[in-house]
């Protein structure tokens, strides 16, 4: 089952409330031109309905475990110094198409230590420099085995990052946080004592794909 994330509900009231006026001005008057922008009208509120859907996800319940952040394709995996994380950590990144579920989630269960905007460019998601340039919003959580930095990333088309997570909070896995608009990337950042459980182009789900499992006692 899905829903529509609240973000997207303004959007998509006000793509149908246009169409429908647009509709109405058509049937009144008959002119051609407005039969094309009310159909116009009905695709976009039709693809903002698709893009802000929000479906249900089956979250694993596992304090050792990384999940995804988003929905997605791996396209690099690189090992980093971080200085949150630590030395020779590693460093997943996803890029999200506008066909992508947009809704973010919590990598793993702990304590928010840091969440801060950083202005920056607006490269393409998919090139490695988007990584520290782009336009950010960088997610420090503290779990009881191992640190993890999450980085949502503004993309050439995205330019809206929406985080709800506030500094001190406790968060679970897979609970939901924030999105961003429209097409874009999220890194993943955790230590290197965690086994890596994907590949390069593996396809992820946002709060159910496990990204990696911490082994250690």
């Amino acid at each position: 089952m899905s829903s529509i994330a609240r973000e997207g509900l303004a959007i998509i009231a006000g793509f149908l409330l246009l169409t429908i006026l647009l509709l109405i001005a058509f049937i009144i008057t008959g002119w051609p031109i407005l039969n094309w922008f009310w159909i116009a009208g009905a695709v976009l509120t039709l693809f903002s309905l698709y893009f802000f859907r929000d479906p249900h996800r089956n979250l694993p319940d596992d304090p050792s475990k990384i999940v995804s952040p988003a929905d997605g394709k791996v396209v690099s995996i690189n090992t980093v110094n971080d200085e949150f994380v630590g030395e020779n950590a590693t460093r997943i990144s996803i890029f999200l198409t506008i066909f992508n579920v947009h809704v973010n989630r919590v990598p793993c269960s702990g304590t928010v230590k840091g969440s801060a905007y950083k202005r920056g460019k607006f490269l393409a998601a998919f090139n490695p420099a988007a990584s520290e340039e782009n336009e950010q919003t960088i997610i420090d959580i503290e779990n009881r085995r191992f640190n993890v930095r999450m980085k949502q990333i503004a993309g050439l088309i995205a330019r809206r990052i929406i985080n709800y997570l506030k500094l001190g909070e406790t968060v679970r896995i897979g609970q939901r946080f924030g999105l961003i608009r429209f097409g874009s990337r999220v890194d993943v950042i955790f230590p290197a004592a965690v086994d890596v459980q994907v590949q390069l182009k593996t396809k992820v789900v946002g709060g159910e794909t496990i990204l990696g499992v911490w082994n250690e006692v």
